[in-house]
């Protein structure tokens, strides 16, 4: 991590004395921790208490040292052991990332350290393990080759001693433990690099005698790139004790840890004047979770279903379960619970629909970890809202897309009744260069065979990043935009440069991609093309309920040109064009990389290719304000 500190001409020597008193106190990790009342055995997060959502996603302040770049959320991994989980990535706590305008700053990035934690009197003889369960990526970036999150631990003296690294290796995990001859060692590879997505679960003893002391503790670090949501990692389950062995492995606790599905069918959320047109029609037929048992015998439960309006305070249906459900062992399960419309909602203007699946089971009696209730991680939630905007994300982003000045992305929004769009909330991702201020445009798009027609809105916008990590932005239209049906929502770059490219939150769990539209340059393709290729949910919000005495008529614009084309198709290497004010021609392979381009002379029709080898290739041709892509067949 950097810290740019401001130069200034003069400062007095009070202001001088204290820099260097906060300084000192900032610092002095070990005066903090030993002013405190150290922590006791056992010691166990799994993560769980915390919500995830907004002023949520910070470590538990009882268990955990303030100020931790660390995120506490339940999307980012795959197949997690319980509920929530913390990531590690290049991202400070508030979303910002460590080093900006330096996209290769590398360095150590988020760390996890426990409050002080008391092994006074102990020994190694008392069999003190420190156990985790660990990721690499998940749904976040790949770690690059180099890459690692490291286990240390805080000695009698005051440092910290590695005693854990996992690396990757470029083909594979080098995974190292601090031997009993004080050294690291690696003692085991996992093979597959980023390709492995498992929960891999890790047992440190504590060994050196140094570390028997009043004011232990642990953290964990990350190291990779600095510069934003780069390289991630992601931690469950950690839990240090005495009296354990290599063999206790195995922990007696049943818990939820998929997100729950959505309450609506269509959307994550929608207008609520847009829901009660047709409550049945718009509220999925079920809601699924998934409840995974971490111990090497069955387990049986019972289960529950409530869905509470927060905004009112009430409980609009509770679904009880008593049938027994059996969990094989060390095995997870999907459960599902059938839905009823959700009528009863007067005339509120809008809600907050709090829908909660709890498992139940005998976790608080458990023997496993002595002093915690395991019922902790029984219970997960989501929110279904009904206000005045549309969404298809869950309100967290995995991943941030970019598209170039060509291309154009539009999401698709099907109404119950005519409305009129106010703006768009847009989650905007910061990433390596500072882009605050750049241009960009929202657009509007009519409906045409169920893809986008005419832009029937534009506005242009600058870059704003939220407050705080999944936080989205206001961008208010100066005129309302009346729709009738369907209509579509997507925004545009202005910008030529990759530096100025904004980023938008992209949630990867989504169900709705088949949503998303995307132009090359005239033609509107859907996910699983060969031009667009990822599933999920661009974090782009329209608002409704816009005034109707500011209205712009949704009357369609004049059809665009004839696209631009280059023949014959397929080719032996020679290709004509018709529009005699082409301005550019590019020729770029399949993977993206630009081969060829051509500015036209006057007069020139032609191009020769005969030169590249058999195969499939893409076109961009432009004209002034028109670009299109085809694909080309090269064949000889």
């Amino acid at each position: 991590m950097g810290i740019a500190l401001l130069t200034q001409p003069s400062i007095t020597f009070a202001r001088q004395f204290l820099r260097g008193f906060l300084l000192v106190s900032c610092c002095a990790f070990g005066s903090v921790a030993w002013a405190q009342t150290p922590l006791t055995l056992p010691f166990f997060d799994d993560f769980s208490i915390r919500s995830g959502g907004l002023g949520q996603n910070q470590p538990d302040p009882a268990l955990w040292q303030p100020g931790s770049g660390v995120y506490i959320n339940n999307t980012m991994a795959v197949s997690q052991p319980t509920v929530n989980v913390a990531s590690f990535d290049g991202l400070r706590a508030n979303g910002r990332p460590y080093i900006q305008n330096n996209q290769l700053a590398q360095g150590y990035t988020d760390t996890l350290a426990s409050l002080p934690i008391t092994l006074e009197g102990l020994s190694p003889a008392d069999s003190v393990y420190l156990s985790f369960y660990w990721q690499i990526k998940g749904l976040g970036e790949v770690p690059d080759p180099g890459d690692s999150l490291t286990l240390q631990f805080l000695d009698r003296t005051g440092n910290w001693r590695t005693v854990w690294r996992v690396e990757n290796a470029g083909d594979s995990l080098r995974i190292q433990y601090l031997s009993r001859a004080d050294t690291l060692q690696a003692r085991r590879q996992v093979f597959g690099s980023g390709t492995v997505n498992n929960f891999f679960q890790a047992f440190v003893p504590v060994l050196n005698p140094n570390f028997f002391h009043a004011g232990f503790a642990f953290r964990f670090r990350s190291y990779g790139l600095e510069s934003g949501p780069f390289d991630t990692w992601n931690l469950d389950y950690v839990y240090l004790n005495r009296r354990r062995t290599l063999n206790d492995i195995f922990i007696k606790d049943v818990a939820v840890r998929q997100a729950l599905s959505p309450l609506l069918r269509r959307y994550t959320a929608m207008p609520l004047a847009q829901y009660v047109v047709n409550p049945a029609g718009e509220t999925a037929d079920s809601v699924t979770t998934e409840i995974n048992n971490l111990f090497n015998t069955f387990n049986s439960i019972t289960s529950g279903f409530t869905i509470r309006d927060e905004v009112s305070d009430r409980v609009i249906q509770n679904i009880s379960q008593p049938n027994s459900i059996l969990i094989p062992s060390l095995s997870s399960q999907r459960q599902s619970v059938r839905l009823a419309p959700v009528t009863d909602l007067g005339a509120a203007a809008r809600a907050v629909l709090r829908y909660k699946f709890e498992v139940v089971t005998t976790d608080n009696v458990n023997p496993s970890i002595p002093g915690v209730d395991l019922r902790r991680n029984d219970t997960i939630s989501s929110v279904a809202v009904l206000d005045n905007y549309y969404a298809y994300d869950d309100g967290t982003w995995e991943y941030a897309q970019q598209i170039r000045q060509q291309e154009q992305i539009a999401v698709r929004f099907i109404l119950n009744k005519p409305d009129a769009i106010a703006g768009v909330s847009a989650c905007i991702v910061p990433f390596t260069t500072n882009q605050s201020g750049q241009p960009f445009v929202i657009n509007v798009y009519s409906n045409r065979n169920g893809r986008p027609g005419t832009a029937i809105y534009r506005q242009s916008f600058s870059t704003q990043y939220p407050a705080s990590r999944n936080g989205f932005v206001n961008f208010p239209f100066t005129r309302s935009v009346t729709v009738q049906d369907t209509f579509y929502v997507g925004y545009q770059q202005i910008s030529s440069s990759d530096t100025t490219l904004l980023r938008l939150g992209f949630d990867k769990n989504s169900l709705f991609g088949s949503q998303i539209f995307y132009n090359g340059g005239t033609i509107w393709e859907q996910p699983n093309s060969t031009v667009l290729n990822f599933q999920g949910a661009f974090m782009l919000r329209p608002i409704m309920g816009g005034k109707p005495d500011t209205v712009v008529t949704a009357t369609p614009e004049p059809e665009p040109l004839a696209p631009l084309q280059a023949y014959p198709n397929p080719t032996t290497g020679l290709i004509r064009w018709d529009e005699p004010r082409l301005t550019r021609l590019e020729v770029v392979n399949l993977t993206g990389r630009l081969l060829y381009a051509l500015e036209p002379s006057r007069g020139q029709q032609t191009l020769d290719l005969s030169y590249l080898p058999d195969g499939f290739y893409l076109l961009r041709l432009s004209a002034g304000q028109r670009t299109t892509v085809q694909k080309l067949i090269v064949q000889h």
